[in-house]
């Protein structure tokens, strides 16, 4: 059999072509593999929500992952599909996503009737954070973060949104702006009462929203970096 340059081309081109799914079969398998030899070592069900940058495709383009709706069928149905008496290890890794999504995935959490501990190797940001709040427990690092749960609207803090409005008398402010803030101060709202949802299960009323209004008050801006000292300190179940 003789091969001329054009075909050998066409095969290099294919090889390229495939050489990510094959990696990502390759990953997968292998992380198929660590999650059975925790649930051996722990006697738990593992469950991962893990979101990062990945080069995909031929031409190598990033493919950046949040938290959707698509993630809270399938986190929500693995959770279901766990028995009662079995304990759930939640990987988090995400720079978070649609409220919505997280909090439905944040529901099924609190639900299970057995422990889960959220594990954070790295980050859980925003709706990731939300998710955590309703863990039993949340495992971070030495560098590991949590962050702010205060809703953004239009990239925009909704907290921010509400100051702007109420720094100046409301006769010279936008009519865009009064709407936007008005839509802010639900968002917050929404945010907080589900933040004390999912916390009052493990602390009385009071504290719950202490941490769901120091978390959704826009105290800080919404990529700060919050460490495992200072979840604990506010009262979170860090370890």
């Amino acid at each position: 059999m003789t091969f001329d340059f054009s075909s050998i081309f066409f095969i290099v081109i294919a090889l390229m072509a495939l050489q990510p799914l094959l990696m990502g079969r390759w990953y997968a398998m292998r992380r198929a593999q660590a999650i059975r030899a925790v649930e051996k070592e722990h006697g738990t069900r593992v469950i991962t929500m893990i979101h990062r940058q990945e080069r995909r495709s031929l031409f190598g383009f990033a493919v950046s992952r949040h938290i959707d709706l698509e993630d809270a069928q399938t986190v929500i149905a693995a959770i279901k599909d766990t028995p009662d008496d079995t304990p759930i290890d939640l990987i988090i890794h995400t720079p978070g996503g649609i409220v919505l999504a997280a909090m439905q995935i944040a529901r099924a959490v609190e639900a299970h009737p057995a422990k889960v501990t959220a594990y954070v190797p790295v980050y859980a940001m925003s709706g990731g954070t939300l998710i955590a709040l309703a863990a039993d427990e949340i495992v971070m690092g030495e560098f590991s973060v949590l962050g702010p749960i205060d809703p953004q609207i239009l990239g925009l803090p909704a907290a921010s949104i509400v100051r702007a409005r109420d720094s100046k008398p409301v006769a010279d402010v936008f009519d865009l702006t009064l709407v936007l803030a008005d839509v802010s101060e639900k968002a917050v709202a929404q945010v907080k009462r589900g933040a004390v949802e999912l916390l009052t299960p493990r602390l009385d009323q009071p504290a719950a929203e202490t941490i769901a209004e120091k978390l959704t008050g826009g105290y800080w801006t919404h990529d700060y970096a919050l460490t495992a000292t200072e979840a604990k300190a506010l009262g979170l179940p860090v370890s």
